[in-house]
């Protein structure tokens, strides 16, 4: 039977291009060509394609046991719990596949928290230009417009005030409010961080009015901004906390982590057919055990800071607008609407980078990428902001 691309379902506009092999930041197609990757699958492979830590811990792992479904507990969903609570301060973790299904769990156990503790209150304050998944209740909490007319009619309990407004958010908080719901850095709004005063803030401000503080850590946490977690930076702690992409390196798994006085699940209430395998966590403890090490996180720092040197020449260069973000999360906002002609040109030269949006660039490689990788990424760059 020959191979088709005929038969994928289209959910987005792909290159023609078919990616067979990937060894840290770069992959290369089925006809031979390679590309440097800062797009890394949307800030998922924190290590790069196919480190060895993650091979090995796959190997290993799937010689020993794969799945014994999520009725029994198992070795390595034990240490990698163990390894997210002891580095988060919070107690409880529930594993399962994806950034969104994460998210959703946060809002179940939200609510749930608040038909116990706050006489029945649900509502969930988020932000404009949030992104928090692509389920239903997710898609009605993130705040991207192009999501506004889609699968109608929208889950209700969601309302949005803008990012960095801490007067706004007071206002919004109501006796039916639970929880307030943000992301350290908007990643699909442009990489738009929130401000450490604000994070500090939100904190305070949650604390004083008896509602949850959930941080969505998917695209932050895991090392991304040069520490473990987004939320080190302010120096607070959320409720509720959830993690995704980096949290595998690559392979599907994420995290819903939580304190035990919020963790009011019961048994039935949460699940999932392939949550917490012992596969997925072998690997997710082999990430994390490379990545909380205070000499990855400084390299990354080191390197982040690297990258906005070097973007913010180019952009001076190039007569673009300025860089915004934290550690090896980084975009550069462009003087017109055409990002994405830039992003093609880009990889027309080999190179793959992101546009979340018509005036923006941004930049998520590999956490372990080197000055070399980066010199190269403004050489293949420049072309096209030029």
């Amino acid at each position: 039977m020959s191979e088709t691309l005929d038969h994928v379902m289209k959910i987005t506009d792909r290159p023609p291009a078919v990616m067979v092999q990937g060894t840290g930041s770069w992959l290369r197609d089925a006809d031979g060509r390679a590309y440097l990757d800062f797009v890394q699958g949307w800030a998922v492979n924190c290590l790069g394609h196919s480190h060895p830590v993650m091979v090995e811990a796959l190997r290993a792992q799937a010689e020993l046991l794969i799945n014994c479904s999520p009725a029994y507990y198992n070795a390595p969903m034990a240490r990698l719990a163990t390894l997210v609570a002891d580095s988060s301060g919070l107690d409880h973790v529930f594993f399962c596949n994806s950034g969104a299904e994460a998210n959703e769990g946060a809002i179940k156990l939200a609510r749930k928290w608040g038909r116990l503790h706050r006489e029945g209150a649900f509502e969930i304050v988020t932000t404009h230009g949030g992104f928090h998944g692509r389920t239903l209740a997710t898609m009605a909490a993130s705040g991207k417009p192009a999501f506004e007319p889609l699968f109608e009619p929208k889950v209700p309990g969601f309302s949005k005030v803008p990012l960095n407004d801490l007067g706004a958010m007071a206002t919004a908080i109501t006796e039916r409010t639970v929880a307030v719901m943000v992301e350290p850095i908007q990643g699909e709004a442009g990489v738009v961080p929130a401000t450490d005063d604000y994070l500090r803030g939100l904190r305070a401000l949650t604390r004083a009015r008896g509602v949850l503080l959930i941080l969505d850590e998917i695209q932050t946490g895991i090392g991304r901004t040069g520490r473990l977690y987004g939320f080190e930076h302010a120096g607070v702690r959320p409720d509720i906390l959830t993690l995704g992409k980096g949290l595998g390196g690559g392979v599907p798994l994420a995290a819903l982590v939580a304190s035990a006085g919020v963790s009011c699940f019961q048994p039935g209430d949460q699940g999932g057919t392939f949550n917490g395998s012992a596969l997925m966590t072998a690997v997710g403890c082999a990430v994390m055990e490379t990545v909380n090490a205070p000499a990855f996180l400084a390299s990354v720092r080191d390197t982040g800071a690297y990258l906005a040197e070097q973007l913010r020449a180019l952009s001076s260069e190039c007569g673009q607008g300025d860089v915004r973000g934290r550690g090896l999360l980084l975009a550069l906002a462009l003087h017109h609407g055409e990002a994405q002609k830039v992003v093609d040109g880009a990889r027309e030269r080999g190179l793959l980078i992101n546009a979340p949006r018509p005036d923006t660039l941004r930049f998520m490689p590999a956490l372990t990428v080197s000055g070399d990788e980066i010199d190269r990424m403004i050489e293949l760059l420049r072309p096209s902001l030029a």
